[in-house]
């Protein structure tokens, strides 16, 4: 069995940017190199790591970790829309598996997914369609926050039952590094009561947008705020881009001593580096999946600090 291993941010702004950043053409070339890795690769199965921006889970139910048995992308900014080809027998067992080894994920039978999830598969795999992947969903905008260790184990037990499987296995993580997209995502009561009231329900609550008016109201939002950055009204300290920060996590990461986030506090790392950091979460897992499965240590191939992007954008593998 072979696994490997592709971590990658992703920002709407990368489709709705006003000025391209200074390295524009490395980052395009980091990305396209990794995608023809992937595609040479040839995966049997990707299991994909995401978080989610109030599309798909809402502070009404908001799981630590949850594993989709069939799973629809919906068209955000900076998204993908389209249907996943989930192997729901196989979600199914590694469910079983992870909750032996004492994870309790929960269970979607119907997730709904956005741009953290769908944006890195496109661009990776070539399309939403093309491998079978299997979902697995970490709450990262969220308080309370999940602590990293569960992270970590929830990638391990993850990663053994893929060096089980005798399939050939990408591990996909979506997200991160340093970023603070609170504008688009505020704080639960710190953005207007419509906002709250879809944050909290989903739409349930009458005082709610419906979902195609959050998604209009995302869009133009990320356009306005592309905008703001070329006029200097968003800096990157506003966005909390900290390349000390990521460079810390990087240095621990590729050195794949994963046990070191165990003791990292995320409320300490959020105001640090934002929110946007627990997408690294997904990172975590993808990375001590493909340890578990025999894997070796990542490799970082891009990292630059690009407000641009409203970013700090990092891409990093292991084979």
């Amino acid at each position: 069995m072979t696994t490997s291993m592709i971590c990658a941010s992703h920002s709407p702004l990368l489709y709705c940017h006003a000025r391209e950043p200074d390295d524009w053409e490395e980052l395009q070339a980091a990305f396209a190199e990794r995608g023809q890795a992937a595609r040479e690769f040839n995966a049997d199965l990707v299991i994909a790591f995401g978080a989610d921006h109030f599309n798909g889970f809402f502070l009404k139910l908001m799981p630590a970790f949850c594993i989709g048995l069939k799973a629809t992308a919906v068209g955000d900014i900076g998204g993908f829309e389209g249907r996943l080809d989930v192997p729901s027998d196989f979600a199914t067992r590694l469910i079983e598996f992870v909750r032996e080894h004492d994870i309790d994920p929960a269970v979607s039978t119907d997730m709904t997914i956005d741009h953290a999830f769908s944006q890195t598969i496109n661009n990776m795999l070539g399309g939403l369609d093309v491998k079978p992947v299997v979902p697995v969903f970490i709450n990262a905008i969220a308080e309370p926050f999940v602590p990293f260790r569960r992270t970590r184990l929830l990638g391990e037990a993850i990663g053994r039952y893929a060096a089980r499987s005798g399939k050939r296995v990408l591990f996909l993580a979506s997200g991160g590094m340093s970023h603070n997209p609170r504008r688009y995502y505020p704080e639960l009561g710190e953005g207007s009561p419509e906002i709250t009231a879809w944050q909290l329900s989903g739409g349930d609550d009458p005082a709610s947008l419906s979902h195609a008016q959050y998604l209009t109201l995302l869009e133009e939002m990320h356009h306005e705020g592309a905008e703001m950055i070329v006029r200097g009204e968003r800096t990157a300290a506003d966005m909390k881009l900290n390349a000390e920060a990521d460079e810390r996590f990087l240095d621990v990461f590729c050195g794949n001593r994963l046990e070191e986030f165990d003791g990292w506090d995320p409320r300490a790392l959020v105001d640090e580096a934002g929110i946007g950091s627990m997408e690294l979460h997904t990172w975590i897992a993808a990375a001590a999946a493909h340890r578990a499965a025999g894997g070796s240590a990542p490799v970082r191939d891009f990292y630059s600090v690009a407000p641009e992007l409203g970013i700090a954008c990092g891409i990093v593998h292991a084979d």
